[in-house]
């Protein structure tokens, strides 16, 4: 199956090394391109999307803007969004996640490590890297309010296992992954991940992760909080 790609960030040169790159790796498409948020929505709007890469600092409309537009659109809900950035500060990562991004990596990223991260949201999976993860439970980390019961209780309905699989996803383990460690098929924990996601009331797994963190369910350490 080929991935089929839009490139949205302000510098020319870096959109040009991005189309070369995926154009010359098999199984990727571009479809489009914009230098900033406002032509992104509208390049997505037009189809033939599955994955946006995703600048945050761009003019008039940044990523961030972006991001959210394209959530709100429901017309656009399978489109995966791969935050590509130099900033990978604790506030951005957050606000990406929480606006609805599936992936947040570095431009410093290795070029075979964007294609198989690309790979990953277009499957569903989450893609942080190391310095978005570190990012990520910093921001959890300074947040030492009491979580309110009832945040909590939003994770009674969910079966032992479903819990389990909250718990692994958070903790940035992907499918198949979970699906060696825990001697499943990848359809398996699919379907628990997705059961569990409709309970909860999330449409994507960047945003299990960012309740699981919200909630108390996992604790910066990545551990689940003690029952």
């Amino acid at each position: 199956m080929t991935i089929r790609v839009v490139i949205a960030d302000d510098q020319v040169l870096l959109r040009g090394t991005l189309r070369l790159l995926l154009e010359n790796a098999a199984g990727f498409e571009v479809t489009g391109e914009a230098s900033d948020g406002a032509e992104a929505v509208e390049v997505v709007r037009g189809g033939a999307t599955d994955v946006v890469l995703m600048d945050l600092r761009m003019p008039r409309v940044d990523g961030l803007q972006a991001i959210r537009a394209i959530r709100d659109d429901t017309a656009l809900d399978d489109v995966k969004i791969l935050v590509l950035t130099t900033f990978e500060s604790e506030q951005y990562v957050a606000e990406a996640l929480q606006a609805g991004a599936n992936g947040f990596v570095g431009k410093g990223t290795d070029p075979r490590e964007l294609l198989l991260a690309i790979e990953t949201v277009a499957r569903g999976d989450v893609m942080l890297s190391p310095a978005a993860t570190r990012a990520l439970v910093a921001v959890f980390t300074r947040s030492a309010a009491p979580v309110p019961q009832a945040a909590q209780q939003r994770f009674d309905a969910l079966t032992p296992r479903e819990l389990e699989m909250v718990v692994l996803v958070a903790g940035g383990i992907t499918n198949d992954e979970i699906a060696a460690r825990l001697s499943l098929s990848r359809h398996t924990v699919k379907t628990h991940i997705n059961r569990a996601m409709v309970k909860l009331g999330v449409s994507d797994r960047a945003q299990l992760v960012v309740l699981a963190y919200e909630s108390g369910l996992v604790t910066p350490s990545g551990r689940p909080r003690s029952q």
